[in-house]
């Protein structure tokens, strides 16, 4: 059997000094038909191991429903990596931020009454440790020193950020243990001093995350990790993109400038990310510093390899540093053959929002949360009562708060939206009968303390002042109701208009052989696309984003299917399919 350790100085491969050279690829992020081909071209960069976060949101989103097949195949993955002749490092949290749905926690978990997250609460580290025996069920027989090729293992992630509770940290360790994990634990940090001093304790390798002024960040994580090798194991090559903002790149140049410094300095290394992938369905994050900005549906990051999967001119830049300090493949990778680009008409099924329940006694709007609905859409009801007009033709509409975006309207006309990045909550309302709100989730925050926070419609409704009570709510199944309008009933002709409010379209199309696709929705306002069944996310015109990535796998030659659930405005009902990724405007 192999070993892996930690010495004075350095990593040791069957005790020889090693330097990892890692690149994170999600899992979760990447159709499982496309894992081998990420895996294979970060070894031609010159890479020797593949980092992964695990997203416990992914492999148990109701409590008690575990899976770990198909794209939660994390056992696969793990494998697949092997197979390429590369060690592999897992970081199960539970925490994972990584701009993912509730930085990884699922809601069930997070919306537990009088749970205290990321702290040692029984009630909270019950529930943590069911979930991490599952995963290292997955990981303990792939370590190295049973044959397998997992060398590093993380204790939960970024905590000196957080929170400073150690007794917290040595139970995680404990759990680990007691599971039969014997590689190294390590910790990442930014190099902040705190940050180090809160989120490690005795017996854990403490690394760090940063993607500049490499000395001056080495220099603070020495100061806290006085032996053993320094390593970056989240080093930022690139950045994420958020709705209504632009498209982050950074340069090739000088990414390859610090990974250079960084192995100058002897250090070991994981590039974030090698291959972002997608946001596939609800699942990007969000983040509020004041602001609520959701991230979009491409987590392509600026990273070595794009979105679909092809070099960029930072996996030259990078690779090239690389062959300064490992032996690097004489082999490259080949270009993919360009996309097919196309339009086909959209035909329009309607409505395809549902009315709320006719009667439901609600106080108050119930949250997400409460009807056990983690993201997506939930349609909300009620009767509007005539004496709070006073006779006037309208009334103002406020809601506590508006998590996230809200359309209003009554009688079927509509109001007007609110928006909680915009810091909306308050709308008049004409007098009528009934008053309808659509509120769309667009992302739970994945780092600080908002994490977990309710969504929906909250701290109650007043009307003209007065409290408006009497609420019907009606959680919406998006990719059930995609598979209705797939079936094409009631379909008619949409070619010549302009579709307006939350209408469901869809076309068939052919192709000469199944092949990845770029699905352009610059022509549509804010909604949800499929494509033969698979969620592809969400789009908006807000940008930057501009076109939706379908992985080949999910295609077919003949009989393709794509579904768009519109929820404002769509300018021309047609599916575009242009010839690669357009991720929108650059700050360049």
């Amino acid at each position: 059997m192999a070993s892996f350790t930690i010495g004075d100085t350095d990593f040791l491969l069957d005790g020889r000094p090693h330097r990892v050279l890692a690149g994170a690829i999600h899992y979760f992020r990447v159709h499982p038909d496309h894992w081998a081909d990420r895996i294979r071209k970060a070894r031609l960069m010159g890479l020797n191991t593949i980092e992964t976060y695990v997203a416990w949101n992914a492999h148990e989103p109701q409590r008690g429903e575990w899976d770990a097949s198909g794209a939660n195949d994390l056992g696969r993955f793990l494998d697949l990596i092997a197979a390429e002749g590369m060690h592999a490092i897992v970081r199960p949290g539970p925490y994972i931020c990584a701009e993912w749905h509730n930085g990884g926690m699922p809601v069930w978990l997070t919306s537990t009454p009088g749970i205290r997250l990321r702290t040692a609460d029984p009630v909270y580290m019950a529930e943590v440790t069911t979930y991490l025996r599952r995963v290292y069920e997955i990981v303990v027989p792939r370590q190295i020193d049973r044959g397998g090729n997992v060398i590093l293992v993380q204790i939960e992630n970024e905590y000196g950020a957080y929170g400073s509770d150690k007794d917290y940290l040595r139970e995680l360790v404990e759990v680990t243990r007691a599971a039969g994990v014997t590689v190294a634990l390590t910790t990442v940090d930014q190099p902040v001093d705190d940050h180090l001093d809160h989120g490690s304790i005795d017996g854990l390798h403490s690394t760090g995350s940063f993607g500049s002024r490499v000395s001056e960040r080495l220099a603070t994580l020495r100061e806290h990790q006085r032996t053993g090798p320094l390593m970056c194991s989240e080093f930022w090559d690139g950045w994420f993109d958020w709705w209504g903002g632009v498209h982050h790149t950074t340069s090739a140049d000088a990414a390859a400038s610090e990974l250079d410094a960084l192995l100058a300095a002897g250090a070991s290394v994981n590039v974030y990310m090698f291959h972002g992938g997608t946001n596939f369905g609800l699942t990007n994050g969000a983040n509020d510093k004041g602001r609520y900005l959701p991230i979009v549906t491409s987590y392509d990051y600026d990273a070595p390899l794009d979105e679909a999967g092809e070099p960029t001119e930072k996996f030259w830049a990078l690779r090239d540093v690389i062959a300064k300090y490992a032996d690097v493949p004489a082999e490259v990778p080949v270009r993919g053959s360009a996309a097919p680009t196309f339009e086909v008409a959209l035909r329009s099924h309607g409505e395809w929002l549902p009315a709320a329940a006719a009667a439901s006694g609600h106080d108050q709007p119930p949250t997400f949360d409460a009807l056990a609905q983690p993201s997506g859409v939930i349609v909300y009801e009620t009767d509007l009562p005539v004496d709070a007009f006073g006779g006037r033709p309208t009334a103002v509409l406020a809601f506590g708060d508006v998590r996230d975006r809200a359309w209003v309207s009554v009688d079927g006309e509509p109001v007007g939206t609110l928006s909680r990045t915009l810091h909306e909550r308050v709308i008049p309302v004409p007098a009528g009968r009934r008053l309808r709100v659509v509120v769309e989730e667009q992302g739970r925050v994945n780092y600080a303390s908002r994490i977990g926070e309710l969504k929906g419609l909250i701290g109650g409704a007043t009307l003209g002042g007065e409290p408006l009570t009497g609420w019907s709510a009606q959680p919406v199944n998006l990719a059930a109701v995609a598979g209705i309008v797939a079936s094409g009933v009631d379909a008619e002709d949409a070619s010549a208009i302009a579709p307006a409010g939350a209408v469901a379209l869809s076309a068939t199309f052919d192709l000469e052989a199944p092949a990845d696709l770029f699905l352009d929705t610059t022509a549509w306002g804010k909604g949800f696309a499929f494509v033969n069944g698979f969620f592809l996310g969400r789009y908006w015109r807000s940008g930057a984003q501009r076109t939706l990535y379908v992985p080949a796998p999910v295609t077919r030659t003949t009989g393709n299917t794509v579904v768009v659930l519109e929820l404002e405005q769509v300018e021309a009902p047609f599916a575009r399919f242009a010839g690669g990724l357009d991720l929108g405007q650059t700050e360049e």
